[in-house]
């Protein structure tokens, strides 16, 4: 048997590497199971999590694991009963989670060790890189590519054969093949637990890619705030060059490539590919104008290929299995899978992997579970900071490029933020307004003042000082941001703002009208009150009040002394009666 812990980051800051320490000091040198590790298997909100395999069968996977468990663990595999470990279990409602998944690009996540290419090749890895070099050529790859109708997943959704190709098409002394990996969307992990989880499979995809273009050397361009991921990366790239998958004469073709990697400084910005060209290049991280584009003139004025980790992670499977597999699921304008990184307030946050044309209600409801704590939803933002807040009448809006779009949101990279009753839509939309704000790099106007403007309009909004006119100079600002911006960060900034103005009009108007905020946010537009018919007079509020604004006598109804009350709801917080509040 073997005991196998989930070591992704998300498995990590739960307390993963602890867990699998202790697991290590319980066994004695006699044991006849092993310890390994893996990956995340996209379950991050029941993180840390043990399975326990007899063979390649998994025959029992624990959840929540703690540091003590360890010695429970361990003798219960010792013993063979592992009915001791079922308070640990994961349960049928949790099983779902993945049970409802499809998996292409998280295939391996979870089940292999990062660390191993022997994990890797036994699941079928770099058989398809072996089969395109033998059995086929560089415009049949392209070919397969575009029987599958995969898009490039990093936001645009631009056929990937049609960058491949003009890639091949456009003469230069060389050629590169770059791997997006500056995943910058708050709220979005997609690449990162692909990197982390299976890097050869990256490899193999990128490997794909760069024989189907030419390019004689390939670069991933990550995050340093990627650093388990970058680690793991160089080790399958020392691992691929031992094995003679990297480098030259590949399998004894005549294709030859290198790959290394270089750690962005985290710009936002970096994502768009002509100013990930820049910092690589060594210069700041600026837009280019196109024409000409990186197929024409790319990375050092030579043709190059851009594509993002989750889309070079179809890659493999496509070649091995047909791109009209991949083009059976999804719809006729979105083929293949997406993942989505589930976070915001969801029961079951993590990596999901859906075909297209599922909806969004049976993503949050079916297999993240809902709105936790018993709260209601009320808006998911799609797309990150340039996506848009889509409300519940579209929950059941499919999962479609082009469907998407026309909501006002976008498919993005795959952030998929969930948010309760709880949220205010005027404060969200300065949120990420903040956001782009901060990571303009500057270049053109429109973007680096309009946003600013924008910002400065919302916040006023959400500090009781909006005036009539103000949703009219926000959408004014937005179409003047969208139309003038040099790349996709500015064209795309202004989505959360026009969105959350289109489906929740009513906060802006209550914002600005009547100075209140309907979800009892916006610190300036609340006060806190106690009812006197819910309060029993427990004293709790008073006690806990940090400025003394609470007074009243034990068992009887405490008052608020609003001029001296910081807002702070700590009262409304601790209070078990629901008798203070906020109005």
């Amino acid at each position: 048997m073997k005991i196998v812990v989930g070591q992704g980051s998300c498995g990590i800051a739960a307390g993963a590497e602890q867990v699998y320490n202790s697991i290590s000091a319980a066994m004695a040198d006699s044991d006849s199971f092993t310890l390994g590790i893996t990956g995340c298997i996209g379950m991050c909100y029941l993180e840390p999590i043990v399975d326990i395999y007899d063979g390649d069968a998994l025959v029992k996977r624990l959840v929540r694991v703690a540091a003590k468990d360890g010695e429970v663990i361990v003798s219960a595999v010792r013993s063979g009963d592992l009915s001791a470990l079922s308070a640990l279990e994961i349960s049928e409602e949790d099983e779902q989670f993945l049970g409802l998944q499809t998996r292409i690009a998280l295939r391996n996540c979870g089940l292999i060790d990062p660390n191993d290419i022997e994990a890797y090749i036994a699941r079928g890895g770099y058989e398809a890189i072996k089969k395109a070099l033998s059995d086929m050529s560089p415009e049949g790859v392209i070919e397969e590519i575009k029987v599958s109708g995969l898009a490039g997943r990093g936001g645009a959704g631009f056929p990937t054969w049609f960058k491949w190709n003009a890639a091949r098409s456009n003469a230069g002394e060389k050629k590169y093949l770059i791997c997006n990996a500056d995943e910058g969307d708050p709220g979005a992990f997609m690449d990162r637990a692909v990197i982390e989880s299976d890097p050869h499979n990256l490899i193999e995809g990128m490997l794909i890619g760069a024989y189907a273009i030419g390019a004689s050397e390939a670069v991933v361009y990550v995050r340093a705030e990627y650093p388990l991921a970058i680690t793991r990366l160089e080790e399958a790239i020392k691992q691929a060059e031992k094995k003679g998958y990297l480098g030259d004469n590949i399998f004894g073709s005549d294709f030859s490539c290198r790959m290394r990697i270089k750690a962005g400084a985290g710009a936002f910005v970096c994502g768009e590919e002509t100013a990930l060209i820049e910092s690589l290049e060594g210069k700041r991280g600026m837009p280019r104008l196109k024409p000409p584009f990186p197929a024409q003139r790319g990375y050092n004025d030579m043709p190059s290929n851009i594509n993002n980790v989750e889309t070079f992670a179809n890659v493999a499977w496509i070649i091995l299995n047909g791109g009209a597999a991949f083009s059976a699921m999804g719809t006729e304008n979105s083929k293949g899978t997406k993942v989505f990184a589930l976070t915001g307030k969801i029961k079951r946050g993590g990596l999901v992997e859906v075909p297209m044309g599922k909806t969004l209600r049976h993503v949050i409801f079916d297999i993240g579970g809902g709105v936790r704590n018993g709260r209601s939803f009320k808006a998911v933002q799609m797309g990150g900071p340039s996506g848009g807040c889509l409300p519940e009448s579209l929950l059941d809006t499919v999962i479609d490029y082009k469907i998407l779009g026309a909501t006002g949101a976008i498919m993005g990279s795959g952030g998929m933020v969930v948010m309760d009753d709880r949220t205010c839509m005027v404060n969200m939309a300065r949120f990420f307004l903040d956001f782009t704000t901060k990571e303009s790099c500057g270049k053109c106007v429109h973007c680096r003042i309009g946003t600013k403007r924008m910002y400065e309009v919302l916040t006023r909004i959400t500090e009781g000082k909006g005036k009539e006119g103000d949703i009219e100079l926000l959408e004014e600002l937005c179409m003047g941001i969208k139309d003038g911006a040099l790349c996709g960060l500015g064209q795309t900034a202004p989505n959360p703002v026009l969105t959350a103005i289109r489906y929740f009009r009513d906060e802006y108007e209550a914002h600005i009208n009547d100075k209140k905020c309907p979800a009892h946010q916006c610190t300036a537009l609340i006060s806190y009150e106690i009812d006197k018919e819910k309060c029993v007079g427990c004293s709790l509020c008073a006690r806990n009040c940090p400025v003394g604004a609470i007074k009243g006598v034990v068992k009887q109804p405490y008052t608020i002394d609003n001029a001296a009350c910081i807002k702070c709801g700590k009262c409304a917080s601790l209070c078990r009666f629901g008798a203070a509040r906020a109005v």
